[in-house]
């Protein structure tokens, strides 16, 4: 994004600022940016839709596409005006070997054995000390976050009419969606793990509250975390 936008000819330096970074392997349907861009003395502002379609052009050989394109006022900042961000967890049931995930959800989605439960307990406003990671950062931000929205349900995978072999119904898609007011990616993983371990039978129900109440990140059990290859952020909300 960085090395497209110098394409844009502002006469000051452009840096882009994200809403939110991803763990190395997660994905995003969608996320926000903003940039300040100054034209030349006498040089008309650049309109939206010339944007996208000038950092497309240069972003053509990179896995990412601006989908749109807004002006915002100068108070505006893409992370610190966020009021939360839905996440979505795509887990693949149904498979017994790795050899059976179809290969249109390879790294986009996790096939752990076992199914899930206990997303009920992380509803509501939590410290969330426990599920999130140790940096430089976690002595000064809050561990206080509010989990808005957490539902599980089957989904049609990618190309699933592809995968009955005529062998049984193909493997199930099921997505673990949570809005969040700006948890990490780290802290998704965790809760995502989390809940598949209780699915496995690895954790009970209870333990996902004795977790929370813990307060302590190295109580997390490390068997429980989930890869970030099923990771997805949906949206981000302002």
């Amino acid at each position: 994004l960085q090395k497209a936008a110098q394409n844009l000819k502002s006469i000051i330096p452009i840096k882009f600022h994200i809403s939110s970074r991803t763990d190395a392997g997660v994905h995003a349907l969608c996320n926000s940016a903003h940039l300040d861009i100054q034209r030349a003395p006498g040089k008309a502002p650049l309109h939206p839709g010339v944007l996208v379609r000038s950092l497309n052009h240069y972003l053509k050989p990179e896995p990412i596409r601006i989908l749109s394109a807004h002006r915002v006022a100068d108070s505006f900042h893409a992370r610190f005006s966020a009021r939360s961000r839905t996440y979505v967890y795509r887990l693949l049931l149904g498979c017994s070997h790795h050899s059976e995930i179809p290969v249109f959800e390879r790294d986009l989605c996790w096939a752990p054995a076992g199914g899930q439960d206990a997303a009920g307990f992380l509803l509501g406003t939590h410290d969330f000390s426990t599920f999130r990671s140790l940096s430089s950062e976690t002595p000064v931000k809050s561990p206080v976050r509010t989990i808005l929205q957490a539902e599980i349900r089957p989904s049609a995978g990618l190309l699933s009419h592809h995968y009955d072999t005529g062998h049984g119904a193909p493997p199930s898609v099921w997505f673990y969606e949570g809005s969040t007011s700006l948890c990490s990616c780290f802290q998704v993983r965790r809760m995502a793990g989390a809940l598949v371990a209780v699915g496995q039978g690895k954790l009970s129900p209870r333990h996902i509250k004795e977790l929370l109440e813990k307060k302590d990140s190295l109580a997390f059990p490390p068997h429980a975390m989930a890869p970030p290859s099923g990771l997805f952020l949906k949206s981000v909300a302002y």
